[in-house]
């Protein structure tokens, strides 16, 4: 522990601007990793294969009950809207499935692309904390007037600034693109199960409306 609060205050004044970029930066990949996994993600295949089977049987009310028992999931709030519009027209049921599709991306894609440029300033700042520390350094050994035990301990205090700074910021910097990246992957997954299964569910649909047009 002594080690790092010795790290901390040896990185000098913009060691504190990269830590608030490290605190926001792990509370965004807290919180989408929550939201991502446990909250908007769902086995698509397995829930499809029920939808499928429900809306096969004509028991529509049954498809709605299930999309309703996973209600902050992604897909079966896309799935729900195009079911409740299931014996209406064809347009309607791509209305729904669209509007729909429209609403929930845009939150389930939210605040992931933010950890990379948390990652950039954090970088930038660690940057800057090293560029001041040098200046720093230099100054103490071009200064005369300075002592020679001052100089020295200028010039060592100028390096940790800006090794230190720097090295704080690549440990900020790293995981949030590393977390930024892993998070894409999941919400791209999402993403791709709610653009795939919304045209499959309006087609069943509509082929569902034909048949019953057919059978009258």
């Amino acid at each position: 522990m002594g080690t790092i609060a010795k790290f901390y205050s040896e990185g000098g004044g913009w060691m504190h601007p990269i830590l608030i970029m490290s605190v926001i930066g792990l509370g965004i990949m807290i919180e989408r990793f929550i939201f991502l996994y446990f909250k908007y993600n769902i086995n698509a295949g397995a829930f499809m294969a029920q939808i499928q089977k429900l809306v096969m049987a004509n028991n529509i009310d049954r498809a709605i009950k299930l999309c309703n028992a996973a209600p902050s999931a992604a897909l079966p709030r896309v799935i729900k809207q195009g079911l409740t519009r299931a014996n209406k027209g064809p347009e309607e049921i791509q209305n729904a499935v669209e509007e729909a599709t429209l609403e929930i991306i845009p939150i389930v894609t939210k605040r992931t692309t933010v950890l990379q440029a948390i990652a950039n300033i954090a970088t930038l700042l660690g940057l800057l904390g090293t560029i001041l520390g040098l200046i720093q350094a230099f100054a103490a050994l071009q200064d005369p007037s300075i002592p020679p035990d001052k100089r020295q301990a200028m010039l060592a205090g100028g390096i940790s600034i800006a090794m230190n700074t720097t090295a704080f910021g690549l440990m900020v910097a790293i995981p949030c693109l590393a977390a930024q990246v892993f998070l894409s992957i999941v919400t791209k997954k999402i993403v791709d199960e709610i653009d795939q299964h919304s045209v499959k569910l309006e087609n069943l649909l509509v082929s569902r409306l034909h048949g019953n047009a057919g059978d009258s």
